[in-house]
Parts: structure tokens; sequence; C-alpha cells
């Protein structure tokens, strides 16, 4: 599903990734942060697609909102597991829109 974003600016994290092999719990636990971050200050959005290389990009009103979501506990616990468990390479991405437009 496509994210409805307020009219820029507001930003981006884009989080592309390599996962390791099974689950692990990561199916749950990505649901857990999905729900967890719609409710964070500043929380506006999310997409994500996967075939073979992931990638989720949240919106955000904020800088600020994006630091608080990134220091969250559960958010910190999930993170660590992503290290530890889930993912083979990860990168993250943080980036201004200034300008969108949609079809």
């Amino acid at each position: 599903m496509i994210a409805k974003t307020p009219p820029p600016p507001y930003y981006a994290v884009i989080f592309t990734n390599l996962r390791t092999e099974g689950d692990n719990g990561y199916e749950a636990m990505a649901g857990k942060m999905e729900e967890l971050s719609s409710g964070q200050p500043g929380y506006l959005g999310i997409e994500h697609a996967r075939d073979g290389l992931g990638i989720t990009i949240s919106y955000w009103e904020s800088l600020e909102a994006i630091k608080n979501w990134k220091a969250n506990t559960e958010h910190l616990e999930a993170q660590a597991l992503g290290r530890s468990t889930w993912y083979a390479h990860f990168k993250t991405r943080i980036c201004k829109v200034e300008r969108d437009y949609e079809f």
C-alpha cells in the first residue's frame, strides 16, 4: 500500500536489508514494530517490499521524531535481534522529502 503523506517537507527513513535464512520470529516482530511505530508522535506512514532485497520506507514529520523512534526501548530490542539474527546486511538512509507527486 502507498502511504498517504502530507504535503512536503517531511522525512523518510529508507531501510534496505538482506535477510538470513529462516523466520526466527522476524514476521511477528516486524508486525509488532509496524504497529508500535504507527503510534509514535510524528509518524506519517510506511511502505515495504521484499523480493530478495527488503525495503522499508517510513515517513516522519521531523528528525526529532525519527530520533525518538530509534531510541524506543522495544525498537532497540528489535534492532539488536536484527543485527544478531535476522539480517546478513542492512543499510539505513534518512532523507528530507522536498517534493512529491502522484497519479
